[in-house]
């Protein structure tokens, strides 16, 4: 890896090579994606058909596209027991963290007749999209719908690409079921998410939609926003480690290749204070690269979105973290719980050599959903909060509005909507 002396011009050009992978730089798939949707929305089941049998090589239609019982029970049988126990040990783990994250409606009232409050009500149905082939990844599974099924949504419509012979991953399909998933559809890409959106003859149309994909799924996502709601427009994977002359430059160095050997867009950037830990994460990011099986992915990323960034000091540090804003954040220093207070812009952080970013991904609780290329500064993780709504309550007495209502009147007047001032004033005609 590179090892960049940080100061002002460095940290500007790290910025704007890192936004090059945002996905509002693949405008030119935008039409494609548009095509797509508008063949969905006329011809439905027929162009979810069509595009499956391109892009996919399987004969889906809409006899077979949504996954029966049997084939859940197949995946049961195929899949190692000891993957079904951690995927509901993980399960629990994400349950347990989410629950804590519940709303709930709120009512206040007052002698006079005002009662004010807030009604939280679930979002009624939510599509989860889940990637097929080498990038199907159950633990997204569980992310993306347990803080729905916590939130009390009713119906969970997942659509996912078969493989050519019209099967489902056994693991993907097993996920679904433990989460709570109601309906499973084999169909994928942008055709899958204009589904989710305008409906076909086999898929109702839902009111959100969730979940990874390519730059295809994520063209598509921002295209229906509006008609539909969306969770993000999701960019490549990224992590940020602060480290200063303690940490194990070992654990530092692999805990940077675990985000590199997702993509080669994906972003590895470690800031440290010491010129010693630098060059031994350089050295040992080289040997663990050679022994890993996705290596080639790996140096590709690091080549292109790899930087070893030393610092003049913590605080240097810290202010580029914060601009940065990366999805994944590791302190590994001598107080990192005192390093995270100053942190304002991360998805996730981890505090501590032995809070390895995996431990995220999988098994902590959390939600692995987390906003990437900067979108930190603004954006959350996904939670319970991602799938409910709120409606205000207002509700006054003839005796509460008798001595505001002259207020309300002026207020209405002054902005020139009188028929606002006579709905109020209508009430205390003499």
């Amino acid at each position: 890896m590179k090892i960049i002396k940080l100061d002002s011009e460095s940290k500007k050009d790290i910025l704007e090579n890192l936004l090059k992978r945002s996905p509002g730089q693949y405008e030119k798939y935008a039409k494609t994606v548009n095509e797509i949707i508008n063949e969905v929305k006329s011809q439905k089941d027929q162009a979810l058909s069509y595009y499956t049998k391109q892009f996919d090589k399987a004969d889906i239609n809409s006899g077979n596209i949504r996954v029966t019982e049997e084939e859940i029970k197949e995946a049961y049988s195929l899949i190692d027991p000891s993957v079904l126990e951690v995927i509901r040990k993980a399960a629990y783990n994400i349950e347990t963290y989410h629950t804590k994250q519940k709303q709930y409606s709120w009512f206040d009232s007052e002698p006079n007749g005002i009662i004010l409050g807030q009604k939280v009500t679930a979002i009624g149905s939510v599509g989860v999209y889940v990637p097929g082939g080498k990038a199907a990844y159950p633990s997204s599974v569980l992310m993306n719908v347990i803080p729905a099924k916590v939130a009390g949504v009713k119906r969970i419509a997942m659509v996912t690409p078969p493989d050519k012979d019209g099967k489902v991953y056994s693991g993907t399909l097993v996920a679904a079921k433990e989460a709570g998933v109601t309906e499973i559809y084999k169909v994928g890409g942008a055709q899958a998410i204009a589904a989710l959106a305008h409906g076909t003859e086999s898929i109702k149309k839902v009111d959100k939609i969730v979940g990874p994909g390519n730059i295809y799924v994520a063209l598509a996502k921002k295209a229906v926003y509006g008609h539909v709601s969306i969770d993000s427009i999701a960019g490549p994977s990224e992590i940020l480690v602060i480290a200063d002359e303690t940490a194990n430059p070992r654990y530092v160095a692999a805990d940077l290749l675990s985000q590199a050997e997702h993509d080669e867009l994906a972003s590895a950037i470690l800031i440290t204070t010491s010129k010693e830990i630098a060059e031994q994460v350089s050295i040992e990011a080289a040997k663990f690269t050679e022994q890993l099986s996705r290596r080639d992915i790996i140096q590709k990323s690091l080549d292109n979105y790899g930087y070893i960034l030393l610092a003049d000091s913590m605080e240097d540090a810290i202010e580029t973290a914060n601009e940065i804003a990366s999805e994944h954040l590791e302190i590994i220093t001598r107080d990192p719980f005192l390093v995270m207070t100053k942190i304002q812009n991360a998805g996730a952080i981890f505090l501590g050599e032995y809070s390895s970013e995996p431990l995220g991904d999988y098994f902590a609780g959390p939600n692995h959903v987390l906003p990437t290329n900067g979108t930190a500064k603004f954006f959350s993780p996904l939670s319970v909060d991602d799938f409910i709504k709120k409606s205000s309550i207002i509700s006054y007495s003839k005796e509460a509005l008798k001595p505001i209502y002259p207020d309300i009147v002026k207020f209405a007047k002054a902005e020139g909507l009188t028929a606002h001032a006579n709905s109020i004033s209508v009430r205390f005609e003499s």
